[in-house]
């Protein structure tokens, strides 16, 4: 019964809807009329019963000039009502003067009674119906329960215009002043904060609206951080005055642009003359579940390879983007082939490659976490420098045309581990590149991904959105930055240039990204970007304090792109190829056999000693920090 109503509510037309509250006005002047007959009779007349049907008559034609089945329901309140007593008023008047037409005298008290009658009825009879409708929408919508925190005059406004969304349902007021907690406010009782756990777990409750406009961003950070803490869903309300303009709008959940922190253009969207290298094509993507990866994979789908295999060591990085690309795959023929494993595994590196005839590989797969690898050497080393071979020689063994090496800007003179890793990765690529005939090998580097997991500014995000404090390592560091589509394009456009007539392989791509960002400049940019003040010597009232920690093992002031300096330029303006030194065949397998013997042995300071050995410019952390 109730889905029935539920389904026949669904289906009104709006014109049946307006339709439905003209029947209610028609309806209700007669009954009102009735109803004065009983309680005071008017002296007779022959055509006394004239006044029913022309009650009816002029209630039709006075509700359409009034406008009141335009009337939404669910905005039905002040103006409304007082429309409603105009029209009530003025069909008392034309009442009484079609009475005293027929004959009938109709005294003043009865006049009134009936023009209160009708008000009273037509403004009830929409308050039933808006309930009723509310109801039956209830039944077939999944209803989102709210806690409104705040019970000030933005809190009970939001309570007023929540009741009349039949899939929002607030459910209680919570307030941290003692005086209004026990209170009902606009029919819903006020709460102590400490209750909010309680209730979210009894009433279920979805979110909770935080409704103090008036409040520091500060406190509604700290605020907000508390209940997510205790797996709350937390958003903000702006006051009605933020809304209109008349105060400062601040929105501390609005997620930022990234691309505004690059101090420099982006490079377009277009991806010239390179779809042709991936239409109609295999593609495995490692790592496909990263940032990088997977922002690659979204970008590829676009291009219709016939494939991309998604070769991924997170199980639920993969589920995840496998579950994306699916759905964004539908319709357009473009396979997507999940691989749950380890580019270390030769053995499924290998079958992979020659069960899915892969023809493009874009090697993303890395530990790239510089204090994690720095305190793991052993962990880093065997993922980003023996899986890099292991997947190049399978690529190689099966005929792939084109193998990319993702690689960064902490491979240039690296005083980190990680950064030891990736140049060597590369070593491991260039030195395939000299030996190979068939698959073309390169290489792309490129600085910090804005909004990549790890990077610093979801880091600054989540320490503005707790208050503060901002955690800097130095006040002078500074690094390159590109966004997350950026960086997919430049993989692409690489791979694109990665052919015979363009390049001899083995060659590094890079992205000329401008001038490098000073980080503190950023952590004053986001911020000021959420509406807050930076707390210094200079503003002692200010919400977010900034906090120098101090360079981390490993860690550089300043990065760089280039470790040679001659630049060649390639089919686009802003991507330059680099062509530099390499190991020769004998000192690449003599470093991996000693990388693989300190593997062995789990010595990390034997694999230490490797790349001390092999990677040029590298400093370990003690040695640069005594150069600073």
């Amino acid at each position: 019964m109730k889905k029935l109503l539920f389904g026949l509510v669904d289906r009104l037309t709006r014109a049946q809807k307006r339709g439905l509250l003209l029947l209610a006005d028609v309806l209700v002047a007669p009954l009102a009329l009735l109803i004065t007959g009983i309680f005071i009779r008017a002296p007779g007349g022959e055509h006394e019963w004239l006044l029913f049907p022309g009650a009816a008559l002029f209630a039709f034609g006075l509700s359409l000039l009034f406008g009141m089945p335009r009337i939404k329901l669910n905005a039905y309140e002040t103006m409304a009502i007082l429309k409603t007593g105009a029209f009530a008023a003025v069909l008392t008047l034309v009442l009484s003067m079609l009475a005293s037409v027929v004959g009938t005298a109709v005294p003043a008290a009865a006049a009134i009674l009936f023009g209160l009658l009708f008000f009273i009825l037509s403004v009830g009879a929409r308050m039933v119906m808006l309930h009723a409708l509310l109801w039956v929408l209830q039944i077939g919508q999944k209803g989102c329960r709210v806690l409104i925190y705040g019970a000030g005059n933005t809190g009970t406004q939001l309570a007023a215009a929540l009741r009349s969304r039949g899939t929002i349902r607030p459910i209680a007021f919570v307030d941290d002043n003692p005086a209004l907690q026990a209170m009902v406010i606009a029919g819903l009782r006020v709460y102590p904060s400490d209750r909010i756990e309680r209730l979210v777990r009894e009433r279920d409750v979805s979110r909770v609206l935080l409704a103090m406009p008036s409040e520091s961003p500060a406190k509604l950070a700290r605020i907000a951080h508390r209940l997510q803490l205790a797996g709350v869903d937390v958003h903000t309300v702006p006051s009605f005055a933020q809304l209109v303009g008349e105060e400062q709008l601040v929105d501390n959940l609005s997620p930022f642009t990234f691309g505004r922190f690059l101090g420099r253009q982006q490079i377009e969207d277009a991806l010239p003359q390179g779809a042709d290298a991936y239409v109609g094509r295999t593609v495995l993507v490692s790592g496909a579940g990263g940032s990088v990866g997977s922002e690659l994979c979204r970008q590829l789908l676009l291009i219709r390879p016939r494939r991309i295999v998604l070769f991924e060591i997170s199980e639920i990085a993969l589920y995840t983007i496998d579950r994306e690309l699916q759905a964004m795959a539908e319709g357009t023929g473009v396979e997507i082939v999940p691989v749950l494993g380890s580019v270390t595994d030769s053995r499924l590196s290998r079958m992979v490659m020659q069960d899915h005839g892969v023809e493009v590989v874009f090697h993303a797969a890395a530990y790239k976490h510089v204090p994690l690898v720095e305190h793991n050497p052993i962990a880093g080393l065997a993922n980003n420098v023996l899986g890099t071979r292991t997947l190049a020689d399978a690529a190689h063994e099966a005929g792939v045309a084109r193998f990319i090496l993702i690689s960064t800007d902490k491979a240039v003179r690296p005083t980190n581990v990680m950064g030891a890793s990736k140049r060597l990765a590369e070593l491991v690529i260039q030195d395939l590149a000299k030996r190979s005939k068939n698959t073309i090998f390169s290489m792309v580097r490129f600085g910090n991904v804005l909004g990549s997991s790890g990077s610093v500014i979801p880091l600054f995000k989540e320490q503005i959105a707790r208050g503060g404090p901002v955690t800097l390592t130095h006040e002078d560091v500074t690094r390159f930055f590109m966004t997350i589509s950026e960086a997919a394009r430049l993989v692409l456009l690489a791979g694109s240039f990665a052919d015979p007539g363009d390049c001899r392989g083995g060659d590094v791509f890079v992205l000329d990204m401008g001038k490098p960002v000073r980080i503190r400049d950023l952590a004053v940019q986001m911020i000021e970007a959420a509406g807050k003040s930076v707390r210094d010597e200079r503003n002692p009232f200010g919400d977010i304090e900034i906090v120098v920690t101090g360079l981390r093992p490993g860690e550089k002031l300043h990065e760089e792109l280039l470790i040679g300096e001659g630049l060649l330029t390639t089919p686009h303006s802003k991507i330059l190829r680099a062509q530099e030194e390499s190991l020769s065949e004998l000192e690449m397998a003599t470093a991996l056999r000693a990388l693989r013997s300190a593997m062995a042995a789990g010595d990390p300071q034997a694999a230490r000693r490797v790349i001390l050995s092999w990677v040029e410019g590298y400093r370990p952390p003690e040695v640069a920090a005594a150069g600073r």
